[in-house]
């Protein structure tokens, strides 16, 4: 069994496919191949036979070279990794670090195989995949890729990796988990916590429990704290994977409260009248303008008295 680790060093768990599941899936791609090989021959055959014999060879030529090296880099291409043999067998070709292959992979792939499986009738291959211990032949070599078992026989039971826990003990270690400090946790971890226990139904039990107590052994170096006697490790992994979300929820829950209150507090308040003691000012309308005054005249100055006649008016 071959453990691949991706690029975030995630742990993916998945069954390098053996010498015997290959070469069956290899035999059932080649007849395909070769029927429809023969079948587009005779057609063509049939259409033009008036062809002279270069133009025969030059088109067997072509629909060798079709059938059996363009087509299967085009299929192996299209369905990521799965030719019609390795869909039957639940077989698929990945790269090395467990993502998807590229047409470069299967490029190569296709290329070296039509020289090791065809022209040297397999003899390379067969050797190769005895001597990898993860059964690769001379394409994958070169191309970095690497066959994998999608199903596993037997495995219908991988479902039940996670046996159920007793309410009690769960109950009991909800005290811990709310004590753990996970400040030291990484966050590569985390990811490979959350992308065990999202596929682990996929697994195989033996391989499902292998990487759960791998992933617990880890977290429990992080935070200190060892997984409770008794609790399965991934149950463990699921435990504080929700305590983890609880608090990034609680946590943006009082951001929110504390963003909503600062808005608030900063609002644009309504005019009221302001209170001074116990004596209510309200703003005053606007007074009109007073009429303006009229000028006043002052009083003329009394006339001098008469001169030349000695008499003067009594007062």
């Amino acid at each position: 069994m071959s453990d691949l680790v991706t690029g975030e060093a995630v742990v993916l768990g998945l069954r390098a496919a053996k010498l015997p599941s290959r070469g069956l899936a290899v035999t059932l791609d080649l007849a395909v191949q070769v029927v429809g090989l023969v079948v587009t021959t005779l057609v063509l055959s049939l259409l033009a036979p008036g062809l002279d014999g270069a133009a025969v060879a030059a088109v067997t030529i072509g629909l060798t070279v079709l059938f059996l090296v363009a087509l299967p880099i085009m299929i192996e291409t299209l369905s990521r990794g799965r030719s019609l043999g390795k869909a039957a067998l639940g077989l698929r070709v990945v790269r090395s670090d467990g993502g998807p292959v590229r047409f470069r992979h299967s490029l190569v792939r296709g290329l070296v195989g039509f020289l090791e499986i065809i022209v040297l009738f397999g003899v390379p291959a067969v050797i190769c995949s005895v001597v990898s211990s993860e059964g690769k032949r001379l394409g994958d070599v070169f191309a970095g890729t690497l066959v994998v078992r999608e199903r596993v026989p037997g495995g219908g039971g991988a479902a039940a990796a996670l046996p159920p826990v007793n309410p009690q003990l769960l109950q009991a270690i909800g005290g811990e988990l709310v004590a753990l400090d996970l400040s030291a946790v990484p966050e590569p971890l985390w990811l490979a916590v959350r992308q065990f226990l999202g596929r682990i139904g996929e697994l195989d039990q033996a391989v499902a429990h292998r990487m759960s107590a791998r992933l617990a052994d880890d977290l429990a170096a992080r935070t200190g704290h060892p997984v409770p006697y008794g609790v399965h490790p991934a149950a463990y992994l699921g435990a504080v994977l929700t305590e983890r979300q609880r608090r990034e929820w609680t946590r943006a829950q009082g951001y929110a409260s504390q963003q909503q209150a600062q808005g608030r507090q900063y609002a644009p308040q309504p005019h009221t009248p302001q209170q001074y003691g116990t004596q209510q000012y309200a703003p005053q309308p606007p007074q009109q303008p007073a009429p303006p005054i009229a000028p006043v005249t002052p009083p003329a100055p009394p006339s001098p008295p008469a001169t030349g006649t000695g008499f003067a008016p009594p007062a």
